[in-house]
This record gives structure tokens, sequence and C-alpha cells, in this order.
């Protein structure tokens, strides 16, 4: 029998998306195949302090790798929500966290009985119900409680966050443990077969040629292979999120250590705040058509928690994706694939999905079409939704006090994100479609805390009495604050159970 399986895959670049691939692939082919990835000392990848949300567990879980070890070697936090400051109206707050809200009552998803309470002017504000929000708010936290499934205390969600390159690093470590190997090389040209135009060598500075059946390019902006050799396209959404630059700076830590990251609101963009145990992560993506490079780097040193660590460096972008994440021979993970800025990081998690997808396509030399085709449908539909999450914080949004968010407020948006808006606004209906990344709790909390207000609540949410939910959401409040209460702080769990060895600088 004639094996049709592929041998050979080749990963172009390392980083966080690089070494990502390597360790979900090396773990789940068989021993058959030969994994190398090529990488440059001389190229510097964009790491800065990561922040993730909660699949990043399965997919460390999948690996085998044991949380608080992970922790320690990546100086890495807990990571509850996200705290947005400035984005509804300058001096307003809200989280979006990990969590649920409340629980589901006579067979009503919770978020019904509380808009009909809340538009009364009845209700708790909906942070109050959410054990992650309450967490937040406390600098507490603890993993859930799987013994413990219908308190609040099983219902913790957690993400993390970590230094980008120790990720890497210790993935790296892995990979190679399980039989990647690593090349050391900076690629010169790239040669495509002439009847079909796959990709056939890379061709390193030193002369070597590296052959493959399938590349993934894990390159970055740059997409070496998926756009400078097979001249992919790329779709532009600078349109929708006009932000095009990104200043990162460290800072040293200050304390309390909070178990979430922090997006603040300026006049043409936001700043990141990323918590790690040995220094915070800080970023400002902008616009540059409303700020110059000048202005948004002052910004960002002035509103530091801590001393200066490093000298300041730009990023530049174009949001938007590649017209396909596979194409021909060749699969574009990370920053190749696309750019979606971190708002609500959702980075590596787009890796992770990618490469999950592709060992759910992983292709034998026939490359099917019809493979690659649903492959590229699936990472569509998952961009595009994330897309019109982002936006929405833009697009939602009663700031009036520059051109930027004058800009954003009247914008267009996608009638993907328009029918959400139609939805919410009408009678208060918040629907996931078909399993896209973001729950409608997210999606809740996000047009609640960016100020939409529905007109009305759907109409079976009447069905208790004024004091009946008056009790049950009271209870719901009651129990979580017992909860906090019991709950030690950020830094006294990570002291206890994952505290890094070392302190880097």
């Amino acid at each position: 029998m004639i094996n049709k399986n592929i041998r050979r895959i080749v990963i172009v670049g390392g980083g966080t998306a690089g070494w990502m691939t390597a360790a979900a692939l090396s773990h789940t082919v068989h021993h058959e195949y030969t994994i190398q990835l090529i990488e440059s000392d001389e190229i510097a990848t964009i790491g800065v302090g990561e922040a993730t949300i909660p699949p990043i567990k399965v997919f460390n879980s999948s690996l085998g790798i044991d949380e608080d070890d992970f922790i320690k070697e990546t100086q890495g936090t807990f990571k509850l929500g996200i705290e947005f400051v400035n984005w509804h109206t300058v001096g307003t707050s809200y989280t979006h966290d990990f969590g649920r809200a409340g629980h589901n009552l006579d067979g009503l998803p919770f978020y019904q009985h509380w808009l009909r309470h809340y538009l009364a002017g009845k209700a708790p504000e909906l942070e109050s119900l959410a054990i992650n929000a309450m967490a937040m708010k406390n600098g507490k936290f603890m993993r859930a409680v799987p013994d413990m499934p219908d308190s609040p205390l099983g219902q913790i969600a957690h993400a993390f966050h970590f230094d980008a390159s120790l990720y890497a690093r210790y993935l790296r470590k892995y990979s190679e443990a399980k039989g990647v190997q690593r090349k050391e090389g900076k690629i010169t040209s790239v040669t495509q077969r002439p009847s079909d135009g796959y990709i056939d060598e890379l061709i390193l500075e030193s002369g070597e040629r590296i052959s493959g059946d399938l590349f993934i390019d894990c390159s970055g902006i740059r997409g070496l292979l998926i756009e400078q050799t097979l001249k992919t396209g790329y779709e532009d959404w600078s349109h929708w999120l006009p932000c095009d630059r990104a200043i990162a700076v460290p800072c040293a830590s200050v304390s309390p250590l909070l178990p979430y990251t922090r997006s603040t609101a300026h006049s043409a963009g936001w700043q990141w705040r990323i918590p790690l145990q040995h220094r915070i992560g800080n970023g400002h993506v902008f616009s540059s058509k409303f700020m110059s490079e000048d202005e948004a780097t002052s910004i960002l040193l002035n509103n530091l928690d801590g001393e200066q660590l490093a000298d300041p460096r730009t990023i530049k972008f174009v949001t938007g994706k590649r017209k396909k994440l596979w194409n021909k021979n060749c699969v574009a993970i990370g920053l190749s694939s696309g750019f979606l800025e971190p708002l609500e990081s959702t980075s590596i998690h787009l890796i992770q999905s990618t490469v999950n997808r592709l060992i759910s396509f992983l292709p034998n030399h026939s490359f099917t079409q019809a493979d690659i085709d649903e492959f590229n449908a699936q990472a569509d539909f998952e961009y595009e939704r994330i897309r019109d999450f982002i936006i929405l914080h833009y697009k939602a949004t009663e700031r009036t006090d520059s051109a930027f968010w004058e800009y954003c407020k009247n914008m267009e948006i996608p009638a993907t994100l328009q029918k959400k808006f139609d939805l919410y606004l009408g009678n208060g209906r918040v629907f996931r479609d078909n399993n896209e990344l973001f729950t409608d709790t997210s999606w809740l909390q996000v047009m609640h805390g960016q100020g939409l207000r529905p007109s009305d609540f759907p109409p079976l949410a009447d069905n208790l009495s004024d004091q009946e939910l008056t009790e049950f959401l009271n209870e719901i409040e009651i129990v979580i604050k017992k909860c906090i209460a019991v709950m030690p702080t950020h830094e006294e769990f990570i002291a206890k159970h994952c505290a890094a060895n070392s302190i880097l600088k």
C-alpha cells in the first residue's frame, strides 16, 4: 500500500506562534512526521507581555503542561477579565470578565431577568452579580473549586498574563524534547514548483536548502511565505478599526498585583496594562491619522504605574487578515495570518485555534481543495466575528471629545454587527452565532458597559413578580459577597502556589 501521508512539516519563524505550532504538532502527529522549525536570532519577534483568554488552559492541558510550573517559568499571573476605562465616556469604567453572571431561571437566560429589573431601575449593577467581576474589584483570586459546581466558587473562570518570550522558550524546550528540529538561519529566497506554484524549497543565507511537504508561515506581519511568496492578498479592515500603531514599553511592578488586564481609552486609541510577576507590560494602540507618534509616546510614558524599564518600541500594522490562511501547501499562523488589535486578548487564541484547525484538516499529498476551502471558511468566520466584537467597543461610545472618537461613533459597521445591535436595542436579545468565540454574556457586558440600552425586554422575563425577582437577584449578590470574603488575594495565591523562581529584568 502506498503511503499518501506527508512526511516533512516545515515551520518558518519561532516566537509564540512558531513554538505553539511546533508543540501542538509534535504532541499530536505520529512519529513518521519530521517537524523542522527555522528561525533566525537576527530577526526579532514582536513578543510583549501577553494577555490571554480561558481556552489557553485547554491548549496547555492538552500538552500535559502543569499550570503552576508554566506560571513560574513565564513570570505569569492570573487573569479574570478586562477592565475598560474611559470607553463609554471619560471617567466611566466597566468589566468584561470570563465568568458568568447569576444563573438561568425558569428556562430563560439570567440576563433577560436582570434586564427587566434594570430597565425598571430596580436591579443591582451587573458586575455585583458576577464572581469574576467582584474578585477583580477586590484583587482576589483562586481557581474554581471542581466539587462546588453550584457555588460561584465553582464557576470562576481564568486565563493568564505571561512573558511571551519566556512562553516561547518554554514551548521550545517542550517541542525539542518531542523531536522538533530547530534550524538557526535566515531565509534568503523561496522556490516554487513550476507545475502548480506550491512551495518547494527554502534557501538559507548559508546556502542550505530546506525542502518540505507542508509549510507553516509563522514569520510575523511580513508573511514571508503566505504573502511575499504566494501573493495571497490581504483584507484591510482599517476603515472599521483605524488604529495602526502600537508603542510598547515595560515598567516596574507595583502593588497590588491585579488579576486582570486594564484597557484605558485615550483620545485616539487605548493603553494596555498587563501585570506580570517581574514587571508590567504597557502599550499604547493608536491611529496615526489622528495622533503623532511623539504624542502617543508621551501619553504612554506619562501613564505608567512604575519606573520605565526599557526604551519604547513602535509596532506598525494594518488591521485585517489574509484572504486565505491556507494557500496551496502553506498555512499562515499568528501575525502572518492577519492582525486584530489585542483589545480583547485574542492574539494567542487565534494561534491556538488555527493550529487546532490545521490538525483537524492535516492534509496528505493530495492537498484536497475541499478541505482547504472549509479550513479557510472556518477561519474567516472566526476572524470576522472577533473583528465585530472589537468594533463594538469603538462604535458604541458616547465620546465626542476628539476627531478619532467622532469618526468611530459615526462610522458604518459590518452588517453582522448591525444585526447584533438591532436585536439587543429592540428587545434585549443576545444570541451566540454558530459557536462564535464570545458568549452572550460577553456581548451583554460590553454592550451594556458601552452604554447601549434596549427599549424593552423579552416578554417571558415578565413571569416573576417584582418581589420574586428582587429576592432572586439579592440572593445572588449576597452569596457572591460571601465567596469573595473567603478568597485569597491574587498576590497571596501566587506566593503560595506559583511564584517565579527568579526575578528577571
